[in-house]
């Protein structure tokens, strides 16, 4: 793989979700290859859903640097594991880093197919979402993506700036970090300040609008 500035931000993407995930693996006391497994399965999930969809091959399958770089991500966390457990937000600062980075490759690659750009901010949601999807069931969690967190709304938001930055015609480099940024951003702001979207309606408060509707037909 020749070292260009997307090609950079693909394995920094991937180290940033490999840690993730395999932090996470470590916190549920997996052993080493359990760990490995659901790193690689982190770093690697959305591209190959969206490489599957693209109708292409998979990425990983052409280059191995990939499974290098999440050994490399096991390595560090067996080194400084006792660190990155304890630090709470670790799993958050790669996991938002890896979401972004992975957007913009989702974004990238997709225009290079020459879909339309409508389509790329979805494969760029889906390659920056779903290897945290991925990882959370093979850890036994409900997915961050379907919790009050904002997280595949900043992967749009990304992909918004990115589409009015190519519209401007700004500088790859610029667009692509710019993009970045965006989902940085929101994904913090979110946090910081506890943004989340509507949630629907539990059966219970369902089973208690019916029945306020029911009284109030009464009277």
């Amino acid at each position: 793989m020749a070292l260009t500035f997307p090609s950079i931000i693909e394995i920094l993407g991937t180290l940033a979700f490999a840690i993730s995930g395999i932090r996470l693996a470590s916190a549920k006391r997996f052993d080493w290859f359990g760990a490995y497994v659901v790193g690689l399965i982190t770093a690697i999930g959305g591209g190959t859903i969206r490489d599957l969809l693209l109708d292409t091959t998979a990425f990983w399958m052409l280059n191995s640097i990939y499974l290098t770089v999440t050994a490399v991500a096991l390595l560090l966390v067996i080194i400084f594991g006792r660190y990155l457990i304890r630090l709470n937000n670790t799993f958050f600062i790669f996991d938002t880093i890896g979401l972004a980075l992975f957007v913009v490759v989702g974004i990238q690659k997709t225009i290079a197919a020459d879909f339309p750009f409508w389509i790329a901010i979805i494969m760029g949601t889906i390659t920056g979402a779903a290897g945290g999807v991925l990882r959370d069931i093979l850890i036994n969690e409900v997915p961050l993506i379907f919790r009050k967190e904002i997280y595949a709304m900043a992967c749009v938001f990304g992909g918004i700036v990115y589409w009015i930055c190519y519209r401007l015609d700004y500088a790859p480099h610029l667009t692509q970090v710019l993009a970045a940024l965006t989902v940085i951003a929101t994904r913090i702001v979110a946090v910081k300040y506890k943004l989340s979207l509507p949630r629907l309606r539990g059966d219970e408060e369902v089973e208690e609008s019916e029945n306020s509707d029911r009284e109030d037909s009464r009277q």
